[in-house]
């Protein structure tokens, strides 16, 4: 089999933080019906098109998913995934500043969750975002139903 070169996809982690700036609840969205893997849960986000930066299209795409406009989006961690239709770069970005109401514009799911995660099933390329919160905040045991 040949190597195939990933696709670069800008992923965006919303979180809540309290009134002494500690990070919170995460946004999770649902794969839109028609989309590979519909129905598993993952952080919103899309493909960055020629041209765009990792920012630029996180900020594009969650505006065209969520009907939402971002603040900065804080790089924080890239991660390969191989699937079976595509192997993806993953740049995920924390972003703690939005504004604009929620709308899911591809009639997906949306749900704020803490760990342990209790939604179901989620999609493999999240697994390690759930794993690295474990770490950063110190939690123990499953990170999701299995």
């Amino acid at each position: 089999m040949s190597e195939r070169l990933p696709v670069d996809v800008a992923v965006g982690v919303l979180i809540e933080r309290d009134s002494q700036g500690r990070e919170g609840r995460f946004l999770l969205t649902t794969r839109p019906a028609g989309k590979v893997y519909a129905g598993f849960w993952e952080f919103p986000g899309g493909k960055v098109e020629a041209g765009e930066t990792v920012e630029q299209a996180l900020k594009r795409e969650l505006f065209e998913e969520l009907g939402i406009e971002i603040g900065a989006a804080h790089a924080w961690k890239i991660e390969i995934m191989d699937y079976p239709h595509a192997r993806v770069r993953l740049h995920f970005c924390k972003v703690y500043e939005w504004q604009g109401e929620f709308e899911m514009r591809e009639q997906q799911l949306m749900a704020w969750a803490d760990l342990p995660v209790q939604q179901q099933p989620v999609l493999p390329g999240t697994v390690p975002v759930l794993q690295w919160f474990a770490a950063e905040r110190g939690f123990k045991g499953a990170t999701h139903p299995a």
